[in-house]
């Protein structure tokens, strides 16, 4: 079960780091599009895109970064972790196909007894 466990740790740190770059690159391309439509003499337009834009990059960072909690306690058997994945996985569960896997793998490896002893201990 500890095998379980550090790749459901890993998981979590990449999908979650994949959401926080991609919250990264979003703030940038917003950043981008702001800046060319200043540059044509859209200054209101180039503002409100920019804005919008890093608000939506900072929702998908903010929103990913649980996920990259949860997998650093799950391999630090932090005894927190196990709820806080069971809930994510629970959650991932709508996201078909890949969250799916990941929600199912979650919610059947951690409610194993033995893992629940790992993380407890």
């Amino acid at each position: 079960m500890q095998q379980h466990i550090n790749i459901l740790g890993w998981l979590y740190i990449v999908f979650g780091g994949i959401g926080v770059l991609i919250g990264v690159l979003f703030m940038i391309g917003a950043g981008l599009v702001g800046a060319a439509a200043g540059a044509q003499g859209e200054a209101g337009a180039g503002l409100m895109a920019g804005g919008i834009g890093f608000f939506i990059a900072v929702i998908i960072a903010v929103m990913s970064l649980p996920s990259v909690i949860a997998g650093w306690g799950l391999l630090k058997r932090k005894s927190w972790s196990r709820m806080l994945a069971i809930v994510l996985g629970a959650l991932s569960l709508l996201s078909i196909p890949v969250g799916t896997l990941l929600g199912i793998y979650t919610i059947w490896a951690l409610t194993k007894p033995e893992s629940q002893a790992l993380l407890n201990a």
